[in-house]
C-alpha cells in the first residue's frame, strides 16, 4: 500500500504537506489540510493498494488499521471507500 498525492484529486486546490517530509526513519506521508469553520482540523491520507492487495481484500473482505498511540488517548478516524466531501469548495485560510 502506497501513499499517493494528490489527496482530494476532485480539489487541487486544497493545501497539502508532507509530514515526516526530513525524518529518514519514518515514511513520508502526503496528507491534505482541512480548517473547519469551528476551529477543527483534519489530516486526509489517499493509498493506492497493489494488485496483489486488490486481490487479497477482494478475497477477504478484511482490511486491519494499526495506530500508534504512544499511550495517548485515541483521535476520532474514519476510514473511507471513496474520496471525502468530492466536490466541496475548500477556503483556505
Amino acid at each position: 500500500m502506497q501513499a499517493v498525492s494528490p489527496v482530494l484529486p476532485s480539489n487541487p486546490t486544497v493545501k497539502e504537506v508532507v509530514l515526516a517530509k526530513d525524518q529518514p526513519e519514518y515514511i513520508p506521508l502526503p496528507v491534505a489540510c482541512i480548517n473547519y469553520a469551528d476551529g477543527a482540523t483534519s489530516r486526509i491520507s489517499r493509498y493506492k493498494l497493489s494488485w496483489r492487495e486488490r486481490l487479497r481484500v477482494m478475497w477477504t473482505g478484511t482490511i486491519w488499521w494499526e495506530q500508534l498511540t504512544f499511550g495517548t488517548p485515541l483521535q476520532p478516524q474514519k476510514m473511507h471507500l471513496q474520496e471525502p466531501f468530492k466536490g466541496y469548495k475548500w477556503e483556505d485560510k
